[in-house]
């Protein structure tokens, strides 16, 4: 009765099967992967948002890469503003417009300084038309803000170029910014939340970053790759079953039919 499974057509069948199960498995695990990875950073990044301000050389120093795990971390730095040192970021679009992010290197003594992305401002008339930011504070100010990463191209998407106009970038690159200054640059930015004395006029900040679901669509992607591995085998078993039933009805036809003659 179960000969038929042997065929050329059914052992394709079970060739199909057998690669398809193992695919769903590895498939289904990659996203329970993906799942606790998120779920890890999103916590992480929650955590580093809420806790309380640490002193900035607790976490960075000159020549030093920010850790992946320090990263939105709220510090407090102290220092003077240098605006002659100020630049631009291309292409940082916020609500819905383009715009600039304004960076100012924040001297903060011994030859050393941190850059600050003061917040955003919005594009001019033109691609190339220079935006109107507003002046930092003069003086010594207390500056809080969320720790953050030197981007690059991997971890940005943003392609890097030349020729861009004065004053501007495309990435906030410390290593990078820094081989142009005259002192040295702690690893990573310092995105501003707050500073005193607060200034008359100041871009807007920057949002908190969106810590998202926490890989809740990995979970529910890697439970469907799981649940296809029982769809593929009830399937099987199905249409097994069906053909058994086709070959017994042939079988019981055949038997009437020599009965009756």
């Amino acid at each position: 009765m179960y000969r038929f499974l042997l065929t050329p057509r059914w052992l394709a069948l079970h060739v199909v099967v057998l690669l398809v199960i193992p695919a769903f498995v590895f498939l289904g695990r990659w996203q329970f992967g993906r799942f606790e990875e998120r779920s890890a950073n999103s916590e992480r990044v929650t955590a580093n948002i809420e806790a309380a301000p640490v002193p900035l050389e607790r976490l960075a120093a000159p020549g030093q890469q920010v850790r992946a795990d320090d990263r939105f971390r709220k510090v407090t730095v102290a220092g003077t503003y240098d605006p002659s040192h100020a630049l631009l970021v291309r292409r940082r679009p916020q609500e819905g417009q383009n715009g600039f992010y304004v960076l100012t290197p924040l001297v903060t003594g011994n030859g050393t300084a941190v850059i600050v992305n003061r917040g955003w401002v919005k594009a001019g008339a033109t691609a190339d038309a220079t935006p109107e930011v507003p002046a930092p504070p003069a003086g010594q100010v207390n500056v809080t803000g969320r720790l953050r990463l030197s981007e690059t191209e991997d971890s940005s998407g943003i392609r890097d170029r030349a020729g861009l106009p004065a004053g501007q970038v495309l990435l906030i690159n410390a290593d990078k910014i820094g081989k142009g200054l005259p002192y040295r640059l702690v690893g990573g930015y310092v995105e501003l939340t707050e500073q005193t004395p607060p200034p008359a006029t100041a871009p807007a900040p920057v949002p908190e970053p969106d810590v998202g679901a926490g890989g809740g669509l990995n979970l529910a992607y890697g439970v469907q790759w799981w649940l296809f591995i029982g769809i593929a085998l009830a399937g099987w078993v199905l249409l097994i079953r069906r053909e058994v039933a086709e070959r017994k009805a042939g079988d019981s036809s055949k038997e009437s039919v020599t009965v009756a003659n």
